[in-house]
């Protein structure tokens, strides 16, 4: 447990696709490796962290390596005793998540 207080904001359903940052920078990356067989992951961050534009955006990937456990199961309980508070605004996609009263 780290003490820390969570906010969460999720874009609406069905926008993620026009965030603008995003929809920027995928042509160039599709640019950068177009007609270079994407072999391996390796490869693909390679290519994506070389992407630059004529306006000097530059592109930072990393590959996360990390193995981590699958098929974790939260009870009900634990779930209950997640502290959420909900925005006014569209709380099912803003809501702050505080730490339980017992850390450490």
């Amino acid at each position: 447990a780290t003490g820390l207080m969570l906010h969460v904001s999720h874009f609406p359903p069905d926008t993620s696709k026009w965030n603008k940052i995003e929809h920027r920078l995928f042509c160039h990356v599709t640019q950068n490796w177009r007609g270079k067989p994407l072999v391996s992951h390796d490869l693909i961050v390679k290519l994506i962290g070389s992407t630059t534009t004529s306006a000097g955006l530059k592109v930072k990937a990393a590959l996360d390596s990390d193995r981590y456990q699958s098929g974790i199961k939260v009870t009900g309980e634990e779930l209950a005793a997640v502290r959420i508070t909900r925005d006014e605004f569209h709380g099912e996609w803003n809501y702050s998540i505080s730490p339980n009263a017992r850390i450490g």
